[in-house]
């Protein structure tokens, strides 16, 4: 069996790929070894497994290259991150053409046609925004507590409106349609208003930069991976907003550890 790992900044992933079904374990710790021994660790004792039955790992995520050729005497091979996101999102999907789009703590996005895989390009807004964010305005660290907040905000306290500069529609864009995040910001907004807001903005910039993306590499889906699919505002804000472009967004089952599955299925592969 082969065990597929994604050694993240804050997260580190480990997926198990057998005939039955996916297991999944995820840890957080700082040092890439420990993280992927730690996160291999409880794979095998939390679904009953032998260290003796792990053929090959697969490692992948900004810490793999810290691995050796082993872990804890299985072989390791390394897996380029762009090949991992990529197959990851278009195997879970059931695609073989489509922009994937890795919601990390920044925002990948890979370009997939058949067995050809490449980088998109990307942006630096993503989970790391949002929680750096988040604690500088909010003095909230943990995700779901923004998302509780968030779930309660009203966006009309601090978002500006194509309806409130222009008093209707504006071309395709309908009244409600976002003309500038926190551009109405005022003293009666409450914390909760201001985490709607957050996880709006960063959900918009996800969907623009995702539409320029797959348009300019001629796909027609969209699928979202990552940790921030976890987030239930955001992807229905991404979901809302998705309806004024032309491109179709998919969010798979297990989106939230695609990359740590490709990693796997790229090894099998």
């Amino acid at each position: 069996m082969i065990v597929g790992i994604d050694i993240g900044g804050s997260t580190t992933d480990a997926v198990l790929l057998d005939d039955a079904a996916i297991k999944v374990v995820s840890v957080e710790a700082n040092d890439p070894i420990a993280a992927a021994s730690g996160a291999l660790g409880m794979l095998l004792s939390t679904h009953g497994y032998r260290l003796g039955q792990i053929s090959a790992i697969a490692a992948t995520g900004g810490g793999a290259r810290r691995l050796g050729d082993d872990l804890l005497g299985v072989p390791v091979t390394k897996v380029a991150e762009i090949d991992a996101i990529g197959v990851g999102g278009t195997s879970l999907a059931g695609l073989s053409d489509a922009l994937v789009v890795s919601m990390g703590t920044g925002t990948a996005m890979v370009s997939v046609r058949g067995e050809q895989i490449s980088h998109a390009g990307g942006t630096g807004v993503g989970g790391g925004t949002l929680l750096g964010l988040s604690k500088h305005m909010l003095s909230v660290s943990r995700l779901e507590t923004l998302q509780n907040m968030a779930a309660k905000g009203d966006l009309t306290h601090v978002d500006l409106t194509v309806e409130d500069i222009a008093g209707g529609p504006v071309g395709n864009l309908p009244p409600g349609a976002t003309a500038s995040n926190f551009g109405k910001l005022g003293a009666d907004a409450t914390p909760e208003d201001k985490a709607r807001a957050l996880v709006n903005m960063i959900a918009e910039v996800i969907v623009v930069v995702s539409v320029i993306a797959a348009r300019a590499h001629g796909h027609q889906a969209v699928v979202l991976t990552g940790k921030l699919v976890r987030v239930k505002p955001l992807l229905e804000r991404i979901q809302s907003t998705r309806a004024l472009f032309d491109r179709g967004f998919v969010v798979p089952e297990m989106a939230e550890v695609a990359t740590a599955i490709g990693a796997a299925r790229s090894l099998r592969r």
